[in-house]
């Protein structure tokens, strides 16, 4: 028997994807010229890079929307990033994407994340305002290029310019310039992929949390409009004849989520698909050049979307419950700022390193950025 090794796998991506699809074969390379490896493609040795690295681990003790300790059943920012690489794989296969790619930007695209989710990441943008402020995007690019030291080649983890463009481009509020990539341009239809399932994929767990939290009941989330939807391509069971009460709690809580996510993926899927063929995208190049964003919700999907969230921000993440901790993760944060900012001693011997080149708040935003919550508590108790 022969070994399938790095130019078989490179060959059938060309067979076998779509013609827009990110070959890593194609791969606009890294910062820091490597030798290929004869088994793994460049995409698979990213994906590896990140599973491994210490950011990646610290992800389990890090707040998606609850605390972690709060209950084992809950959401970490390491089981959110896990849900997004699925649905993420599962969507670019029906697409004929490529998995790897899209794989390894849903596993890395939460990496920069602060202990106490947004929560801590808001303190440290207003602690750094004067400094360019924070976004967790921009931070997780500057893990992977710097703050993980696992070669002696290079910094960082020496990811492949795909990557690390899905990183930098991951929608979020606040646009990020790097000069490593162009602005004008959209990213890699992976990349644009991992942006959407991450919604789909908070969408829904947040839902099943917020039901198991007790701040939401399965009859509230019944009225959105969005559970009688049937878009293109999709049969509603809930309105063709699903027993749902005759289901346990758990097994309807379970179904409305599994509806949720089938219904947002089929609905991207289909729709994607249709802006494929009226822009008529036949390359990784004109997927970067399109008039408009290709990978989207319907319009009518994307409306009861946004009243699904509206539903969440209103009784899920302005909870008093979540709100209180809120205000105790941002005392946390703002007095380790401090403390560390009058006494850089009191920081690892790496971080006083890095403050012979950078920014003392910018290495203290690296270390606390870094911090799961726990380690953020016990500093917190050493310190005050």
């Amino acid at each position: 028997m022969t070994l399938s090794n790095r130019i078989d796998i490179e060959a059938r991506e060309r067979e076998t994807l779509a013609s827009y699809a990110a070959l890593a074969a194609e791969s606009r390379g890294r910062v820091f010229p490597q030798a290929e490896h004869p088994l793994r493609t460049a995409f698979q040795r990213d994906r590896d890079r990140i599973v491994h690295s210490t950011a990646f681990r610290r992800m389990e003790y890090k707040t998606q929307v609850f605390l972690p300790h709060e209950g084992d059943h809950l959401r970490t920012r390491l089981t959110h990033s896990i849900e997004v690489a699925q649905i993420s794989r599962t969507m670019a296969r029906c697409l004929r994407l490529n998995e790897d790619l899209t794989e390894a930007i849903a596993l890395v695209h939460d990496l920069g994340h602060t202990p106490f989710g947004h929560s801590g990441e808001d303190v440290l943008n207003d602690l750094l305002k004067n400094s360019g402020g924070f976004n967790h995007n921009l931070q997780s690019l500057r893990v992977v290029d710097l703050l993980e030291q696992r070669y002696p080649e290079y910094p960082g983890l020496n990811l492949t310019y795909e990557v690390r463009e899905g990183i930098v481009k991951h929608e979020t509020w606040k646009r990020i310039a790097h000069p490593d990539f162009t602005e004008a341009d959209h990213p890699t239809l992976e990349a644009s992929l991992v942006d959407t399932a991450d919604e789909i994929a908070y969408n829904g767990h947040d839902i099943d949390d917020g039901i198991r939290a007790g701040m939401i009941t399965l009859d509230e989330v019944r009225k959105l409009a969005i559970w009688r939807a049937e878009p293109d391509g999709f049969k509603n069971p809930f309105t063709s004849g699903h027993n749902f009460d005759s289901l346990s709690q758990d097994q309807k809580r379970y179904a409305v989520v599994r509806f949720l996510v089938n219904l947002m993926v089929t609905d991207v899927l289909i729709e994607t698909e249709k802006q494929i063929d009226r822009f008529d995208i036949a390359s990784v190049d004109s997927v970067r050049h399109a008039p408009e964003k290709i990978c989207r919700y319907s319009a009518e999907i994307a409306r009861l979307v946004a009243e699904l969230k509206a539903f969440l921000m209103e009784h899920v993440y302005r909870n008093e419950q979540l709100v209180k901790k809120a205000e105790r993760a941002e005392r946390i944060m703002r007095m380790l700022f401090e403390k560390f900012r009058e006494n850089p001693k009191l920081m690892p011997e790496r971080f006083q390193e890095m403050l012979l080149t950078e920014d003392t708040e910018i290495v203290i935003a690296d270390y606390i950025a870094g911090m799961t919550d726990r380690y953020a508590e016990k500093r917190y108790e050493e310190l005050i």
